[in-house]
């Protein structure tokens, strides 16, 4: 199959074939990796059982780099906790969604017989994407904005959305002096650069991964695409980019955690996967520009400037409406399951 017909068989809803029980929990398992994961690394791994699906984290997966303490990795596995906890419900059962630290942490998903119900959210799974382009500069309702609060909202997770024009300039010094900290590291650099596809046949191969035309590159052979980021990843043209695709987006949601912690950061994660897509649902575009929140050096200050105390900021998130972009893809339900 070439991309688009990878893309297509991957970014839809089922066609109500799995009417046994194994197979419903696979295709819960397809719903969750839909979910997104930094440098879409697809740091996750799934166990089943008759009543549970536990997910665990890929530590050979890390981003050690960009993510030092694993906080973007867990938050992936809370993005994934949601999907398939409002694909469960699809399915007519209920998902209950529970942290456990022991270990390296997991997060076990309890599943128990209900009425069948297909959401919003869960009709908006396959149409998600983290959509990394230009917007409209277009504001957003005060009934859209109080759709996006209460998705976001959870009981120790809060949302702040920004809208207004000074609010928004304030987070994107930071956003541009993080960014600026962080292409000036190489390892930073290098890091990012190995999880690039380049081309068609790289993306199909790996599945997995950044693939340049869903950043708004050509597709190029991996040789090319490799000596052209080196060439032209410099801070002048980044930030640019990131300023200019800021300043077209109608908002900026923070995603603040009360405590610092695993169970807190998946909590984040599945606050904001209700928001990415209730924003979906909306036909309301969403990227992250999580870098005030990575660099350790720049945090401190950037929570301090938002007047957040005793919590974490997690998540930068700005939105809008804009046209989507080329589609990422997915390795195979199989390649994640622990036998």
């Amino acid at each position: 199959m070439n991309y688009e017909q990878v893309v297509a068989s991957l970014w839809r809803h089922g066609d109500g074939q799995a009417t046994d029980h194994v197979a419903r929990l696979k295709e819960l398992i397809r719903y969750a990796t839909l979910a997104p994961s930094g440098h879409n690394t697809q740091c996750w791994r799934f166990r089943v059982a008759d009543e549970a699906i536990t997910i665990l984290p890929d530590l050979t997966r890390r981003t050690p780099v960009v993510d030092p303490d694993d906080h973007h990795l867990y938050v992936s596995l809370g993005c994934a906790a949601e999907n398939l906890s409002l694909a469960a419900r699809a399915f007519g059962m209920q998902g209950e969604v529970t942290f456990h630290a022991e270990g390296d942490g997991e997060v076990r998903v309890a599943l128990a017989p209900c009425p069948p119900e297909r959401s919003p959210l869960f009709e908006a799974i396959p149409a998600r994407q983290c959509t990394r382009t230009d917007y409209d500069g277009l504001p957003v309702t005060d009934q859209e904005l109080y759709l996006l609060q209460g998705a976001g909202t959870g009981k120790e997770v809060s949302i702040s959305l920004l809208t207004e024009r000074p609010a928004i300039e304030q987070v994107l010094a930071f956003v541009l002096q993080a960014n600026s900290l962080q292409i000036a590291n190489r390892a930073f650099r290098e890091e990012l650069e190995a999880w690039i596809r380049f081309g068609e046949r790289e993306a199909l191969e790996a599945g997995d991964g950044l693939f340049a035309r869903a950043m708004g590159s050509p597709p190029t052979p991996r040789w090319l695409g490799r000596w052209l980021f080196r060439a032209l990843f410099r801070q002048g043209v980044e930030n640019a980019k990131v300023a200019r695709q800021v300043r077209s987006s109608a908002g900026i949601a923070v995603f603040i955690s009360q405590a610092d912690d695993k169970a807190h950061w998946v909590d984040a994660g599945r606050c904001y996967q209700r928001f990415a897509l209730q924003a979906t649902a909306l036909g309301i575009c969403n990227a992250f520009i999580n870098q005030p929140v990575e660099e350790t050096s720049i945090r401190l200050a950037f929570s301090e400037a938002l007047g957040i105390v005793g919590g974490r900021p997690n998540l930068v998130v700005r939105f809008g409406r804009g046209k989507a972009m080329p589609r990422s893809l997915r390795r195979p339900v199989e390649a994640v399951l622990i036998p």
